[in-house]
């Protein structure tokens, strides 16, 4: 295994051991701290003893996402927070299994793709990730295709069909302000502006996409 050294000073490789150990309690979670009270449903079921192996298991592969993923570290905890925010929403103990799947998921992504060929982008207002966060990926998957997947989160709590609003097209790396969405018929502008990423369409009904978006780099 290959840790990133080359791309991270030493003062970062102190600061994975140190997450390391901070991660070592079964009890807590990346920025969840079970040592609190625990008010909510979801709190509570959390930090029992049934969701012990999936916290630990998470902490691990969230570590191994940190120290060998080429993606950017502010997109893995700004990721890792909208989640621990759609865990909270959970009513459900199902609903807490499915999100811990689902976030494993996502960093097994990270860990195992390459990710340098893979511009992340989050939806931004006023200043601040939006409430109902979207996730846009621009995928160069040769020198003359490229991918854009979207996704926005709903209520975790949904049916699974309706929990995410998904957004798939295919174009050329340079026809990309020109995009038509495979899954609902839908034409948007992508204005790529540096670190910002404009998104408008004209169209009714598809709208969940349009914003202000932050490139992650």
């Amino acid at each position: 295994m290959t840790f990133r050294t080359d791309r991270f000073p030493l003062k970062n490789v102190f600061c994975a051991l140190t997450i390391s150990f901070c991660f070592s309690s079964a009890y807590a979670t990346d920025s969840f701290d079970c040592s609190k009270n625990r008010a909510s449903f979801a709190s509570k079921k959390i930090c029992s003893k049934n969701f012990m192996e999936a916290r630990h298991e998470l902490n691990n592969k969230f570590l191994v996402a940190y120290l060998i993923s080429d993606a950017p570290i502010k997109l893995l905890y700004d990721t890792h927070s909208i989640w621990l925010n759609r865990l909270q929403q959970c009513k459900a103990q199902s609903c807490i299994s499915q999100q811990f799947e689902l976030r494993e998921d996502d960093l097994n992504f990270y860990t195992s793709l390459n990710q340098s060929l893979t511009q992340h982008f989050l939806k931004f207002e006023h200043g601040k990730i939006a409430k109902q966060p979207i996730h846009l990926q621009v995928h160069q998957l040769t020198k003359d295709k490229v991918k854009i997947e979207g996704i926005a989160y709903r209520n975790p709590n949904n049916r699974n069909d309706s929990q995410t609003i998904p957004l798939l097209a295919y174009t050329a790396p340079d026809k990309k302000e020109q995009i038509f969405d495979n899954e609902h018929d839908c034409k948007y502008n992508f204005n790529f502006q540096k670190s910002i990423l404009v998104v408008k369409t004209e169209q009714k009904g598809c709208e969940q996409f349009s914003g202000i978006y932050r490139l992650y780099d």
